[in-house]
C-alpha cells in the first residue's frame, strides 16, 4: 500500500513522507486520539519476520537515548517522532565524548536485554536539543533464541551497512556484543575525523577493507578508544558496552580526578637473613603481594621490573615514587631463622613520607601465604580500596618445599643466561615433583621454554612440544591458569601454523581480568602475524606503562610500530630502551633496521655492529653481513656467511633471507624465507611484515609463503 498525506493509516493521519529504507517508507503522522505526532514505519512483507522481531526488540526497551515505540499495525511501527539531524563529525573530542557516551549508553541497556543492534551507523543516531536517540532495530537479533546459530546472518547472507559492520558480521559469520562495538568504533571513527574508516568503489570493496585493512590513524585524545574498538579479532576489542563505557570515562577522570585514583609501588622486600641465597624468599614475598594488589582493578600497580630497579639504592622514597609515577610505596625487610620469619612492611605517602600503616609479623613459615594475604588486605584498607564484587577463587596454596623451588626457579628465571635458565629448569622440575598438585611451576616452565625459542637459544621444533606438555600439565590441574592458555596459543602460531586454534587459545587466556601483562605479549605476536598488529596494541602501551622499566614489553611494542609503518615512533621508543640498558642488543639491532630504511646506511651498520658484538646469532650475522655488502666491505662479508653453517642448522634460513633482502635479491629472499619457513623459525614471520619485507609482501611470491604459513587470505 502506497501513502500519501492526508491518507490515513489505521486511526493515524499520514502528514508528510520522512524518507525510506531497505525495509520500507517511514511516515510523519499524527495520532488523533493523543494529538500526538508520531513517526510510522511501513514494513514491506518481505520483511514481516525482521518487522515483528523489530517490534519485540525496541518494546523491550526503554532508555531516554534510544526511540521508543508507541504502537503496533499489521504492516507497520508506530514510532516516537524524534526532531534531529544525522551525527556528522568532524568534531573535537571534547565534543564528541558527551555524544559516544550516550550512545554507548543507550547499547548498554540493549545488551543488558540481550538485544544485538547490528546496523550502528550515523543515519541511525540523531543529535537532538535533548541528546541522543538511538534508531531503527531493523536488523536487531534477540539472544535468547533457542537456536546456536540466532547470531548468524540469515541464510549467510550479508546484513548492515557495509562500512560499519563488524569482520565477523561482514563475512557472514555469528555476532555477538563485540560486533556492535565494533561499529561503535566506526562510528567514533568517522564522528571525530569526518572520514569514514572504510571505503570501497562497492560494497565488496568496502567489505573487503572491514576485513582487512586498517583506517587511517586518528589524531584525538581517543585515539585508543577508537582502535581498541575497531580490533580485527573480536577478543582483542573491549569485551563489553560497560567495559567500553568505562573507558570513555577515563578522558575525564584524567582531566579532573587523576590524583584521586590510588596508586602503589612494591619495592623488593629487603632479606635481612644474612645469607645471601635468601634472596629468592623475600623476593618472592614481594612478587606474590604485587599480583595479589593487581586484582584490585581500582588500583595503579608498578609492575616487578620497575619497582625491583631500586634494589639496594638509597634514594629519597619520594623519588622513587615520583620517578614511578606513584602516590604510595610499600617497602619492607624479611629475617628468616630456621622455621620463623619475621615480614616488616610499611606503607608510606609519597607526598609527605609519613607512615600510612606499619606492621610486623612473627610466624612459622608455613604460615607465609596467610603473611602475604593479610599485607595485601592492610594495604586494601589503608587506601579505601572497593573491593570486587565477586572475590577471586582461593588460590592453591602448595607444601613449603615445592613453594620455596618454584620460588628459587622464577628467581633465576629472571637473569635469562644459559646457567641461569638451566637452574631455574631444575628448581621448578623439582617444585613439580614435590607437589602434584601445585600448577604455576608447569607454566612456568611452558613459559621459559617459549622464551627459549624465542630467543633463538634452542629450536623452535625441539622446544614447542615440551611447551605443549607443560602447558597442558598445567591445565590438567588448573584449567583457568592464563599462562598456560597463552603459550599454547604461540604453539598454535609458531609450530603449528594454527591461526583459529591460535585466537581459541588467546580467547581463553583472555576471559578474566585483570589479564597477565605477559599474555598481552603474546597475544600482540599472534596479531602481528595475522596482518593486525593494532589489534594488541593499547594493552601492550599499558603494559609499558604499568611498567616503564621493562625492556621486553618495548621491544613488543616497538614491534607493532615498525610491522605499521611508524619508524619515529619506534625510533624514540628504542633509544628509551638503551637508556634503560645499554646492552639490549634487539634494540641496537631493530634501530639499525630504521636507520638503514631512512638511507643512513653508516649509522645503521654501527647499530648492527653493536648487535652482533653483544650477540653473534645468526640472524645478527646475516643482517651484519648485508649492511656491509651496501659499504663495499666485501672481505668481512664473506667471512661472516661463511661462519652460519648448513643450511639446515636452526636460524642460518632467516640469516640469509634477511642478507638477501638487504640486497633487494627478493627471489634468493624468498627461497630462504620458505626454507625458515619449513624449520619452523619463530621470527621467520615477522621480518616479512617490517618495512624490509615489503618488497617481499608485494612480489609474486608472497601468496605462496603466505600460504606456506597457513595464513588466512585476509591477512595477506
Amino acid at each position: 500500500m502506497t501513502l500519501s498525506p492526508g491518507q490515513k493509516l489505521g486511526p493515524y493521519e499520514i502528514i508528510d513522507r520522512i524518507g525510506e529504507g531497505g525495509m520500507g517508507a517511514v511516515w510523519k503522522a499524527r495520532d488523533p486520539r493523543l494529538n500526538r505526532i508520531v513517526a510510522i514505519k511501513q514494513i514491506q512483507i518481505a520483511h514481516s519476520g525482521r518487522f515483528e522481531q523489530e517490534a519485540r526488540a525496541i518494546a523491550a526497551l526503554n532508555h531516554p537515548n534510544i526511540c521508543q515505540i508507541h504502537d503496533v499495525g499489521p504492516d507497520y511501527l508506530v514510532l516516537e517522532y524524534i526532531e534531529g539531524k544525522p551525527l556528522k563529525g568532524p568534531l573535537a573530542a571534547e565534543q564528541a565524548l558527551p555524544v559516544a557516551q550516550q550512545v554507548a549508553a543507550a547499547l548498554d541497556a540493549a545488551h543488558e536485554r540481550g538485544i544485538l543492534h547490528r546496523d550502528l551507523k550515523p543515519a541511525n543516531i540523531l543529535m537532538t536539543k535533548n541528546g541522543v536517540k538511538l534508531l531503527d532495530f531493523g536488523l536487531a537479533k534477540l539472544n535468547d533464541d533457542a537456536d546456536p546459530d540466532a547470531t548468524r546472518t540469515v541464510d549467510g547472507t550479508v546484513m548492515g551497512t557495509a562500512a560499519y559492520m563488524s569482520p565477523e558480521q561482514a563475512q557472514g559469520k555469528p555476532t555477538d556484543a563485540r560486533s556492535d562495538i565494533f561499529s561503535f568504533g566506526a562510528v567514533l571513527y568517522e564522528l571525530l575525523s569526518g572520514k569514514r574508516a572504510f571505503v570501497g568503489n562497492s560494497m565488496l570493496e568496502t567489505l573487503n577493507a572491514v576485513v582487512r585493512t586498517e583506517p587511517s590513524a586518528l589524531d584525538s585524545p581517543l585515539a585508543s578508544v577508537v582502535t581498541r574498538c575497531m580490533a580485527k579479532e573480536a577478543v582483542a576489542r573491549y569485551q563489553t558496552v560497560a567495559e567500553l563505557r568505562a573507558a570513555l570515562q577515563a578522558p575525564e577522570q584524567k582531566s579532573s580526578t587523576q590524583t584521586s585514583i590510588p596508586s602503589i609501588a612494591v619495592l623488593p622486600f629487603a632479606n635481612m637473613s644474612g645469607d645471601k641465597d635468601q634472596e629468592y624468599f623475600s623476593d618472592g614475598l614481594a612478587e606474590e603481594i604485587i599480583n595479589a594488589l593487581a586484582q584490585h582493578p581500582g588500583l595503579k600497580v608498578t609492575a616487578r621490573t620497575s619497582a625491583f630497579a631500586f634494589r639496594g639504592k638509597e634514594q629519597d622514597i619520594r623519588r622513587i615514587a615520583e620517578a614511578l609515577d606513584v602516590k604510595t610505596i610499600l617497602e619492607g625487610s624479611v629475617r628468616r631463622a630456621g622455621n620463623r620469619i619475621r615480614v616488616m612492611a610499611q606503607l608510606i605517602n609519597s607526598a609527605d613520607g609519613y607512615h600510612l600503616w606499619s606492621q610486623r609479623y612473627d610466624r612459622e613459615l608455613t604460615d607465609v601465604f596467610e603473611v602475604q594475604d593479610e599485607i595485601a588486605a592492610s594495604i586494601s584498607q589503608a587506601l579505601q580500596l572497593k573491593l570486587t564484587p565477586q572475590p577471586p577463587a582461593e588460590r592453591y596454596k602448595p607444601n613449603l618445599p615445592a613453594y620455596e623451588a618454584y620460588l628459587k626457579g622464577k628467581h633465576y628465571s629472571y637473569q635469562i643466561t644459559a646457567d641461569s635458565m638451566a637452574r631455574a629448569r631444575e628448581y621448578l622440575e623439582q617444585a613439580v615433583s614435590l607437589d602434584a598438585k601445585f600448577a604455576q611451576p608447569c607454566s612456568e616452565l611452558a613459559r621459559m621454554f617459549v622464551s627459549l625459542s624465542l630467543g633463538g637459544v634452542r629450536p623452535t621444533a625441539e622446544v614447542m612440544p615440551l611447551v605443549e606438555a607443560w602447558a597442558q600439565r598445567a591445565l590438567a590441574i588448573d584449567p583457568s591458569l592464563p599462562e598456560a592458555q597463552s603459550c599454547l596459543g604461540l604453539k598454535a602460531v609458531f609450530f603449528d601454523y594454527d591461526w583459529d586454534e591460535a585466537g581459541r587459545r588467546f580467547s581463553l587466556a583472555m576471559s578474566r581480568e585483570p589479564v597477565p601483562a605477559v599474555v598481552w605479549m603474546d597475544y600482540a605476536l599472534f596479531s602481528v602475524g595475522r596482518g593486525r598488529a593494532r589489534d594488541a596494541e593499547e594493552r601492550v602501551r599499558a603494559a609499558v606503562a604499568a611498567d616503564p622499566l621493562m625492556v621486553f614489553y618495548r621491544v613488543h611494542l616497538v614491534l607493532i610500530l615498525l610491522v605499521t609503518g611508524r619508524d619515529l615512533e619506534a625510533e624514540q621508543q628504542l633509544r628509551q630502551v638503551l637508556e634503560i640498558d645499554q646492552n639490549a642488543y634487539v634494540a641496537w639491532f631493530f634501530l639499525g633496521h630504521v636507520l638503514l630504511a631512512r638511507g643512513q646506511p653508516n649509522d645503521a651498520l654501527a647499530c648492527f655492529e653493536k648487535a652482533h658484538s653483544l650477540n653473534p646469532s645468526t640472524r645478527t650475522s646475516g643482517t651484519l653481513a648485508g649492511a656491509l655488502a651496501l659499504t663495499g666491505d666485501t672481505a668481512r662479508v664473506q667471512e661472516l656467511l661463511d661462519k652460519l653453517g648448513p643450511a639446515t642448522t636452526h636460524g642460518v634460513p632467516t640469516a640469509w633471507a634477511l642478507f638477501h633482502l638487504l640486497q633487494g635479491e627478493v627471489d634468493q629472499a624468498a627461497d630462504w624465507f620458505e626454507k625458515a619457513i619449513d624449520q619452523k623459525e619463530v621470527n621467520a614471520g615477522y621480518w616479512t611484515r617490517t618495512g624490509i619485507g615489503a618488497a617481499l609482501r608485494s612480489s609474486p611470491r608472497w601468496p605462496a609463503l603466505a600460504k606456506r604459513m597457513n595464513l588466512p587470505e585476509s591477512a595477506w
